[in-house]
């Protein structure tokens, strides 16, 4: 085995589009400290623009075998699960197609879910904001996710993927094991984890087990930023709803309701306050704004925003 390790790690890539960053993680993935026993590789373009990607790296050599398919649906769901399919490994790792994973990425994941005998282990994704972004931008520290301290368990509605290792079977046992329904929406990750979790599912977080995203420009924008706010709240409030987070009462749902409406208008008055000293201090609160007019677009039965249609 590669991984010199009794279980075999198999990464698993979902693609669309981006064949040059493709190729960079994939290079990545063969200078690991710790080598994966395969990489599967998903695309999502009908017309597999990937290929070629991986065949070249075959034609050059990697210390590990490539599986390459293609997924013809606009689906993210369907995609991850035929990456599922062709995963042989006991642990299943998954990285984003325009990551990057420094060497130590593989072995700092899964020498920490064998030490805490965790099921799951989730790392960091650091935004690289190009240098030529707009100031505000640059001082808004918008596109960074919350960090836990090392040995956290996640909590549910942190739950996401892009740089996590998970137990082959448990992942497997899931029904899909990712929901079709979430296939043109963002959610499908944090519903997997959260119903792994569920279902006792130790999750844990290693912060330095890091890996970095550049951050595309066309999300350099206000309203790239309101749209991921928005859908990030309506994602939220469906599963606090669903009772996904846990079980919620009509009284509960009341206080959540009145919770998002209040702190719609807080966050729309403070946007407006902070405006004179400095745009990203009022798109902060703005954002914020739009979170929970999202949440609350769940309770009037809007239609959830469709992010990969």
């Amino acid at each position: 085995m590669a991984s010199g390790n009794l279980e075999s790690i198999s990464v698993c890539i979902a693609t669309y589009r981006r064949m040059d960053r493709l190729a960079a993680v994939l290079d990545d993935l063969a200078a690991q400290e710790l080598l994966p026993d395969e990489v599967i590789v998903v695309d999502n373009d009908a017309s597999g623009s990937a290929r070629a990607v991986v065949e070249d790296k075959l034609r050059v050599g990697l210390p590990f075998p490539i599986h390459y398919d293609i997924q013809a649906q606009r689906n993210i769901s369907l995609t991850r699960n035929r990456t599922v399919a062709l995963a042989k490994g006991s642990w299943l790792a998954f990285i984003d197609d325009d990551e990057r994973a420094p060497r130590a990425w593989l072995r700092q994941l899964m020498e920490f879910a064998h030490e805490q005998m965790a099921d799951g282990v989730l790392g960091p994704v650091i935004p690289v904001v190009p240098a030529d972004a707009p100031a505000w931008i640059r001082r808004g520290s918008f596109y960074d996710f919350p960090r836990l301290p090392t040995g956290s368990i996640v909590p549910l509605n942190r739950m996401r993927f892009g740089n996590l290792v998970l137990r082959g079977q448990a992942v497997r046992d899931q029904p899909g094991p990712f929901d079709p329904a979430y296939g043109l929406m963002n959610g499908e990750d944090g519903d997997l984890l959260v119903r792994l979790a569920s279902k006792g599912a130790r999750i844990l977080w290693r912060d330095d087990a890091v890996v970095t995203e550049p951050v595309e420009r066309s999300r350099l924008s206000l309203g790239w930023l309101l749209q991921r706010s928005f859908t990030g709240g309506q994602d939220f409030a469906h599963k606090t709803l669903t009772g996904s987070y846990g079980p919620i009462s009509p009284r509960g749902r009341a206080v959540f309701f009145l919770r998002c409406a209040v702190q719609l208008g807080a966050a729309l008055g403070l946007s407006a306050c902070l405006l004179p000293l400095g745009r990203h201090h009022a798109v902060h609160w703005l954002t914020r704004a739009w979170a929970n007019w999202g949440k609350l677009t769940v309770f009037f039965g809007r239609r959830r925003y469709s992010a990969y249609a």
